[in-house]
């Protein structure tokens, strides 16, 4: 395990979903619902799903693409996303 690594990725994967979307939606559910254990480990498994497709694409693109062009590629969707999102709202 490379320590730096984990904590490098869990560090930016947990201040990128603070006050994210899905963090509302947890709390919607949450607030919804008398199981919260079943919220909590539904948030959990949807968080673990997504994050295991992310891991998959990354390494199965990492074959053919270079590291700095995906980052310039991910970073303009995401930010083709968000003016998407802001044109229709």
């Amino acid at each position: 395990m490379d320590w730096k690594v984990f904590l490098t990725t869990f560090g930016t994967i947990f201040l990128a979903e603070l006050g994210d979307k899905t963090q509302f939606a947890a709390m919607a559910a949450a607030a919804g619902s008398t199981k919260k254990l079943s919220v909590l480990f539904g948030v959990i498994s949807g968080l673990v799903l997504a994050g295991i497709l992310g891991v998959i694409a990354g390494a199965v693109l990492g074959e053919f693409i270079k590291p700095s062009t995906m980052k310039w590629v991910s970073g303009s969707l995401f930010i083709g996303i968000g003016i998407w999102i802001i044109g229709f709202s």
